[in-house]
């Protein structure tokens, strides 16, 4: 259709990049990213009375390219293993600005965390031990750091698969039992109990939630300081939600918003009780979300049931869909509005579903959407995808991965390869008795 305008993103014209890279392809804005962890250094700023750090939530997305932006930006990280430990360490985070999350941490894990000389938020009594003896095995008599994490039981109200801060959840001590656990880590040898740690979920866009969790950690601190014991932090975990539709985009909090639901109680305890403690705060999707797209190629469009619109990019890339019923905007990225910037469609003509080339009834991406009239060979733009997109990712159907690339102010650079068929076959084996 001549005249159609091009989606422009980072400056730069996706259908170029299409044509360079090939598709699917996971394209993230430089600028998006740096100005995303800047609102919350605002919001967690020099205003307040607590010193705040921002440990970004290295799962949500874990590009190397992305860590060492915000390693230069002055983030810290939340890793939930070894690998996730060694890829904030390689991208520059220092050690002193890294919490070791999890809860089922292996020795391997647990001996990883002591030479890397990280914190580690411990997520029971077994690890507890486990850990005290690892460190005590080392003969150095050197203390770790820990935090508590706690089970705060309370409820998010996001989809069950990303709450995390039930009381049936398999994450934290169990509220009640938590003083005595911390009164347990103060008598274990080479421990040195630092803080307490939740986490109630993801995709939260109701920040009362955020102010219950806080109260509730507070009570705990409280309840601590009566014990004897004072903490040098508290950490609220993230959770923060954006906005994938259009309507959550008008309603989805800030972290002016977050900052604003949790700092006051912190500050009034903390005057109250005389104590000076730090607040750590571990964003991720509200981070990297909206930094990125995955743009896919149509390779058929298909008038059944539904009309049904077959990309290159199907759940082995973007399982949020399939797997937690999410919502991602799509465009039709050679057949844009006159803006050119991807806030519409134009010529919007039809109701189409979209879905990947994956063998699985489930590999659904978008439903009922209404697009301009599509074609095959059409390039179509899954937006909001840097978070729990790339790092979700997997080679079913022995599908190799796709490339990402990192556009800024019009400059390119790619960040990740495009994997290769002999990328299938790597580090696999056919025993000699079969060949």
């Amino acid at each position: 259709m001549g005249g159609s305008k091009h989606l422009f993103f980072g400056g730069v014209d996706v259908v170029e990049l299409a044509e360079r890279y090939g598709t699917p392809l996971y394209i993230t804005d430089e600028n998006r990213l740096r100005a995303n962890y800047r609102r919350y250094k605002e919001a967690f700023g020099v205003e307040s009375e607590i010193e705040c750090e921002v440990y970004y939530a290295v799962k949500a997305n874990g590009n190397l390219a992305l860590l060492r932006i915000l390693a230069v930006e002055g983030a810290g990280a939340d890793v939930f293993s070894t690998g996730e430990l060694h890829l904030a360490r390689y991208a520059g985070i220092p050690a002193r600005k890294i919490l070791f999350n999890g809860n089922s941490k292996s020795d391997e894990d647990l001996r990883a965390a002591l030479e890397s000389g990280v914190r580690v938020s411990v997520d029971s009594l077994d690890e507890l031990r486990a850990l005290s003896a690892l460190a005590s095995e080392t003969g150095h008599g050197k203390e770790v750091e820990i935090a508590i994490r706690v089970n705060p039981d309370i409820s998010p109200r996001v989809h069950p698969k990303i709450a995390t801060g039930l009381k049936e959840s398999k994450f934290g001590i169990p509220s009640h039992e938590v003083i005595q656990v911390c009164e347990a880590a103060e008598r274990m040898p080479n421990i040195s109990l630092s803080g307490l740690h939740c986490h109630i979920g993801s995709q939260i866009l109701d920040v009362s939630v955020f102010s219950e969790a806080t109260r509730r950690m507070m009570e705990l601190v409280t309840k601590l300081h009566e014990h004897g014991i004072d903490l040098e932090f508290v950490d609220l975990g993230g959770g923060l939600g954006i906005g994938y539709t259009r309507e959550e985009k008008e309603i989805a909090p800030t972290p002016k918003d977050l900052a604003e639901a949790i700092l006051p109680h912190i500050e009034a305890k903390t005057r109250e009780l005389g104590l000076k403690l730090k607040l750590i705060i571990e964003p991720g999707r509200s981070i990297v979300g909206s930094t990125t797209i995955l743009l896919s190629r149509v390779n058929a469009v298909k008038r059944a049931y539904r009309n049904f619109v077959a990309i290159d990019a199907g759940f082995n890339l973007l399982i949020r869909p399939a797997m937690y019923d999410a919502y991602h905007e799509v465009v039709v990225a050679n057949r844009m509005e006159e803006d050119g910037h991807g806030h519409g469609h134009d010529r919007a003509s039809e109701l189409y579903t979209v879905v990947g080339p994956i063998c699985e009834s489930g590999d659904v991406i978008a439903r009922d959407r209404r697009l301009p009239e599509v074609e095959r060979g059409d390039l179509v733009a899954i937006l909001d995808s840097g978070a729990y997109g790339f790092s979700m990712s997997s080679q079913y159907n022995g599908r190799p991965r796709c490339a990402e690339v990192l556009v800024c102010d019009g400059r390119v650079d790619l960040i990740r390869r495009r994997e290769s068929i002999e990328d299938l076959m790597r580090n696999q084996e056919i025993p000699e008795r079969l060949r």
